[in-house]
Formats: C-alpha cells, sequence, structure tokens
C-alpha cells in the first residue's frame, strides 16, 4: 500500500507525461481545461516551491485549503502535499492559507502566516482585484521553479488519506489508463476527485455544475459503478 501522495502522483504521470491527467468541466459557466500529467506537475512543482521558497513552510506545518474542487485546487492540494504539510479541516492558526475569492470573508477565522486568494479563472489570469490581507496566487506562483523535489517520507496524513483513496478505487473498479467522471458537486472530498483516480494509475473528468442531459446513462443498480 503506498504512503506517499507525491510518489503516488509522480508514477500516475511517469508513463506517458502527455496524456491527459485531469480534464475540468463546469457545465455552468462552459469552461473546460484539459491537464497532461507534465502540465500539472509544472503547477504542483511552483506552488511546492512557493510554499517552501516565498512561505518558508517546513514539513508538518500546517496549511488551510478554503478551495472548491477545481483544477487549480488540484495543483494546490498536491504542491502541499509534495512539501509534506498537513491540509488542515478546522480553523485554526496555519502557516499559509488558500482561499477562495468568494470566501474571505470566511478566511478570516483562519489566523495565517501567508494569505492567497485564488479567483479561480478558467485560463488561469491573475486577479483584477486582489482581497485585503491577501496575494493573488497566480500572480505569485507563476514565478517560481518549474521542478521541485518532494521531501522523502510521508506527510502527517499521507496513508490515512490514500487507504481511503485506494478502497474506493477498489470499489470502482479503476485500472491504470482508466478515465473516471466525478461529479464534484456531488463528491467534492478530493480523495474521490483527485486521490482515487491518482492511486488506480487513472485519469480523472471532474464536472461541476454537471448537466444531466450531457451525462452518460446511470448503470445498473446492480452492478457497480464503472469507470467512464
Amino acid at each position: 500500500m503506498a504512503d506517499n501522495i507525491a510518489r503516488v502522483f509522480a508514477d500516475a504521470i511517469a508513463t506517458d507525461p502527455t496524456r491527459p491527467l485531469l480534464t475540468w468541466y463546469d457545465d455552468a459557466t462552459g469552461e473546460r481545461t484539459e491537464l497532461s500529467g507534465a502540465t500539472l506537475a509544472n503547477w504542483v512543482a511552483k506552488t511546492a516551491n512557493l510554499l517552501v521558497d516565498e512561505a518558508g513552510c517546513a514539513p508538518g506545518d500546517p496549511v488551510g485549503v478554503l478551495l472548491p474542487p477545481h483544477w487549480q485546487t488540484a495543483a494546490v492540494l498536491l504542491g502541499c502535499w509534495s512539501a509534506k504539510l498537513t491540509v488542515v479541516d478546522a480553523p485554526g492558526p496555519v502557516e499559509v492559507l488558500f482561499t477562495a475569492a468568494d470566501r474571505v470573508e470566511e478566511a478570516g477565522r483562519w489566523p495565517a502566516g501567508e494569505r492567497y486568494a485564488l479567483a479561480l479563472h478558467p485560463f488561469a489570469l491573475p486577479m483584477r482585484q486582489v482581497p485585503p490581507g491577501c496575494v493573488d496566487f497566480v500572480g505569485a506562483v507563476r514565478g517560481h521553479g518549474d521542478q521541485f523535489t518532494p521531501y522523502p517520507g510521508a506527510g502527517e496524513a499521507d496513508a490515512a488519506l490514500l487507504t481511503r483513496a485506494e478502497a474506493r478505487a477498489a470499489e470502482l473498479g479503476l485500472r491504470p489508463g482508466d478515465r473516471l467522471l466525478v461529479d464534484v458537486t456531488a463528491h467534492p472530498d478530493p480523495v474521490d476527485w483527485l486521490l482515487t483516480p491518482l492511486t488506480a494509475g487513472a485519469s480523472v473528468v471532474a464536472c461541476a455544475h454537471p448537466d444531466p442531459a450531457r451525462l452518460p446513462p446511470a448503470p445498473n443498480p446492480k452492478t457497480p459503478p464503472t469507470p467512464s
């Protein structure tokens, strides 16, 4: 059983870094973004370098992520896990807080050393107006290096997260090379839409606010769900 998220991510893209690894749809806005393993790895490395070099984080430091499912959220989470940081769920003191622009008021409940705001723009454009007390994540992260060597060993919560993801992948019957369609509106947990396909060597099509008319027919309820 794997216990290192950074290694699972590296293994997922090792065979063919150019194949689509994460495809993001939002049927409410019409957004569609497709990232290869290499492209996502680039964003992940830049995020990890930002956390270590700019924010001064060390392994085990707590970080908060107040972001909805999104391809940029995947980069943030994988960057945190690559730097061996602990992503916490409940409000409390953190070294770094990542917040969606529309959750800045909620972010005030989190004492943080550094705050990065994300507009989650479809083309990852810089924010036109940065919330007070925050740094624009996209503007800051682009200046950091494209390579990051994850620290050895597992992060504090890696094993527990990967155990859940591997169990879910087994339940779905995922195999390397499969594509998993996930309604992230119904399944916002990153274990479901990010880590589960990664542990199986599969890719994911993550869809927010899915239009029922565009979804494939539901499987027979007597049979287990199958990957798309």
